[in-house]
């Protein structure tokens, strides 16, 4: 199945990289805005190019998962939807999620990788340690994909099949909430399925996955409201320490869940949604851009704003002094 993805001519300049008063690089992409009541507040670019959301489709993941039956809370909750830095923190939740479910690091399908904290990486080197699928960032989400298989009586073998039952599943949660059908599937990097997805379907997921009621009576509103409120309470788990979008949360009180090539899905308290892909994949300038965006909306301050910009790395070094930054573009 073709689908046609996001091109050029369905991109507006979301950043800019500043040195000594040139713009050196620019960043293009699209990005959505919802209202809180879910209504659209602003489109830059074309809402209706398809995207493949990759870690940002994982909320969407956790939930289907959540109502397939795992029976996750806390930590354990909130690593289902990370993609965590791997430190032994991360690493020991994901050890207690398989060992509760009668499960080993070997049942998990994802690849074996290195930490992505750099402190935690040195130590595993220094102990002559290697890769581990525990430590691979996508690990919370597989853990919860095969404690979903075992609460159904699913086979655990072959869960990363588009046509398991636990896959087709989140396929039809997945559509349920972004309100369209998916236009193509293929691997994500950890193995699993990532469905393609409007940018436009993709907020609007999100934006009910970010405002659901952990006291709803529909089983699939309360896990996301429970979900997303638990990662709001411990926004460690589903990045790591000084990490964007951990950095986000503490800071915004936002949720907030990156993906690979460049997309970012934020949901503000007030409930005001931003979905956003960078047309080059750069994941620079994204976390900064979808808090502007949330600003301008109204549901963040400029102040606030200013705050995450001093604590993400946004500053152009020139023999290390900063001589320039990393901005959203004028107009975003």
């Amino acid at each position: 199945m073709t689908v046609q993805m996001m091109t050029v001519q369905d991109c507006v300049e979301l950043a800019v990289v500043e040195r000594g008063g040139m713009i050196e690089s620019r960043h293009i992409g699209a990005a959505v805005v919802l209202s809180p009541d879910g209504t659209t507040a602003a489109v830059h670019g074309n809402a209706e190019a398809h995207v493949l959301p990759r870690s940002s489709l994982k909320p969407l993941q956790a939930v289907a998962c959540l109502t397939a039956g795992a029976p996750l809370e806390g930590e354990q909750l909130a690593l289902s939807t990370a993609s965590h830095a791997g430190t032994d923190r991360h690493a020991d939740v994901v050890r207690a999620m398989l060992i509760e479910g009668g499960l080993t690091e070997d049942d998990l399908g994802c690849p074996p990788d290195w930490p992505a904290d750099s402190a935690t990486r040195d130590a595993i080197v220094r102990e002559h340690g290697a890769p581990t699928r525990l430590r691979m960032n996508c690990s919370g989400k597989h853990a919860a994909m095969l404690r979903a298989c075992v609460a159904s009586s699913w086979p655990t073998e072959g869960y990363l099949d588009p046509e398991h039952p636990l896959q087709v599943h989140i396929r039809e949660v997945v559509e349920r909430l972004a309100g369209e059908k998916v236009a193509g599937t293929t691997i994500d990097g950890c193995g699993a399925p990532v469905h393609a997805l409007t940018l436009a379907g993709l907020a609007r997921a999100i934006h009910r996955v970010g405002t659901a009621s952990a006291r709803s009576p529909f089983a699939l509103h309360r896990v996301a409201g429970t979900l997303v409120q638990t990662v709001r309470e411990m926004p460690w788990t589903i990045d790591g320490p000084g990490r964007a979008d951990t950095v986000a949360i503490e800071r915004l009180g936002v949720f907030a869940k990156g993906g690979a090539e460049g997309v970012m899905v934020m949901v503000a308290p007030d409930g005001t949604t931003v979905a956003l892909k960078t047309l080059d994949g750069s994941l620079r300038a994204r976390t900064i851009v979808a808090a502007a965006l949330l600003a301008r909306a109204g549901a963040l301050t400029a102040a606030q704003v200013d705050d995450l910009a001093g604590a993400l790395p946004l500053a152009v070094l020139g023999g290390g002094t900063g001589v320039g930054s990393i901005r959203p573009a004028p107009g975003i």
